[in-house]
C-alpha cells in the first residue's frame, strides 16, 4: 500500500468512534472523499455519503460501518471512580488493567480500567467470568466533585490503543472491526472514480452497526440501491488452536485475498460477478460460508425497501473485538481494487434476478 493511504488509514484509526459517536471520524472520512467524490454529505442518522457518477444507473451502494464497539460512563462514586458498560459486545476478560480514552464535551480525559488485584480474589472469584460491576475507571480524581467536573454522565469511552506496523503486511490497531471497512469503501469509491462507470457508485460509512445494523437501514433507504455490497471483517483462521473453527466458519488466511460471503444473505448473480472479476483482475480469493442472515449491513440492506441485490465482502482478521486486531494491507488494497472493478461493471442491462 503507498505510503499516503498507510498514513491517512493511520490517522483514521487513531480517532476514536463508539457507536452513536462517530461524528469525529466520519468528517475525517468526508475531508478525503471531498478529494475526488462528486458530493459527500451526512444525514440526519449521521452516516457519511460520498457519491461518483452521481446520475449514473443503477445505484450502487458501497457500504462499511464507520463505529467501533466502546465504553460509556453511568456512574460517579463519591470518592470518584467511574462505574461504566459496553457499547457493543466485549469479551470482559481483556478490559481488567487497560488504559482508556474518556470523550467529553471539553476534550480527552485519560483513565485506568481497575479491578481488585488478582491476589486478594478469593479462590471462587477467580473461576467466576468478570462482569462490568466488577470494574472501574481511575482517573486520578481526589472525589466525586473533581470527577464531575471532568466527565459526565454517558461520555463514551475507547481503549488506548493506536495503529502500528507489524511485520510481513501485517498492521494492528483498535476498531479495525469496521473501520478498515469503511476505510475499503472509500478506496473503492476513489478508484471507481477513475474508470467511467456507468453505475452511480455512493460510498457510505454507516454508524451503529455494532449496536444493531442500524445505519445500514437508514441509509440503504435513502439511496434505494438496485446492488449493495457491504464490507466488514471475518474470521481469520490460521492461528493456533482453531482446527474446530475451520469446521464452522473455513479455512481463511491472512494475506490470501478477500473473503466473499456466499449464502441466503447474498445475491448469487452478485456473488457470481465478484468472483469472475476477481478471477479476470487476477485478485485472489477466500470462499464463506454463511447459511443465515450475515449479522453485517449486508443483512439490513438485502432487506431495505423491495429487496436489495447484495454481497458481502470481508476483510480477515485476527483477534476481533480486542483493542489489537490485526489485518492485512495486501488483503485491504485487494478488496478496494476488487469492489471497484465489480461496481465499473454493473449497468442497467445486468440482469440480477436470482
Amino acid at each position: 500500500m503507498e505510503k499516503d493511504r498507510i498514513e491517512f488509514l493511520r490517522r483514521f484509526m487513531e480517532t476514536a468512534c463508539p457507536s452513536g459517536f462517530e461524528q469525529r471520524a466520519s468528517q475525517v472520512w468526508r475531508e478525503e472523499a471531498d478529494k475526488f467524490a462528486d458530493r459527500t454529505w451526512t444525514d440526519m442518522h449521521g452516516n457519511s455519503f460520498a457519491v461518483v457518477n452521481e446520475g449514473g444507473s443503477p445505484r450502487v451502494m458501497l457500504a462499511g460501518h464507520i463505529d467501533e464497539i466502546g465504553l460509556m460512563i453511568t456512574y460517579i462514586d463519591e470518592h470518584g471512580y467511574l462505574s461504566f458498560t459496553g457499547i457493543g459486545g466485549w469479551d470482559l476478560q481483556v478490559l481488567p488493567g487497560q488504559r482508556v480514552q474518556i470523550h467529553t464535551k471539553d476534550g480527552t480525559v485519560l483513565g485506568v480500567i481497575g479491578r481488585k488485584p488478582i491476589h486478594l480474589l478469593k479462590d471462587e472469584e477467580r473461576k467466576k467470568v468478570v462482569k462490568f460491576e466488577d470494574l472501574w475507571i481511575d482517573i486520578g480524581a481526589k472525589d466525586k466533585d473533581e470527577a464531575e467536573g471532568l466527565v459526565g454522565i454517558g461520555d463514551p469511552a475507547v481503549l488506548d490503543y493506536s495503529f502500528a506496523e507489524l511485520r510481513n503486511d501485517l498492521v494492528t490497531a483498535r476498531g479495525f472491526d469496521d473501520r478498515i471497512g469503511a476505510f475499503v469503501v472509500l478506496e473503492a469509491a476513489r478508484l471507481v472514480s477513475e474508470m467511467n462507470p456507468k453505475a452511480a457508485v455512493y460510498a457510505v460509512a454507516t454508524v451503529q452497526e455494532e449496536v444493531g445494523l442500524r445505519g445500514a437501514r437508514t441509509s440503504a433507504f435513502g439511496i434505494d440501491p438496485k446492488v449493495g455490497i457491504a464490507v466488514d471483517v471475518g474470521f481469520a483462521t490460521d492461528t493456533p488452536g482453531m482446527g474446530n473453527e475451520k469446521k464452522m466458519v473455513g479455512d481463511i488466511a491472512m494475506g490470501k485475498g478477500p473473503m466473499i460471503a456466499r449464502g441466503p444473505n447474498i445475491n448469487p448473480k452478485v456473488f457470481a460477478l465478484l468472483v469472475e472479476t476477481a478471477k479476470e483482475e487476477g485478485i485472489p480469493y477466500q470462499i464463506e460460508g454463511a447459511p443465515r442472515g450475515t449479522g453485517t449491513d449486508a443483512n439490513a440492506i438485502q432487506l431495505t425497501r423491495a429487496g436489495v441485490a447484495t454481497g458481502l465482502i470481508s476483510v480477515p482478521n485476527r483477534y476481533m473485538h480486542s483493542p489489537c486486531e490485526i489485518v492485512h494491507l495486501g488483503d485491504v488494497e485487494n478488496i478496494a481494487k476488487l469492489i471497484a472493478h465489480a461496481a465499473a461493471r454493473i449497468d442497467d442491462d445486468m440482469d440480477l434476478i436470482p
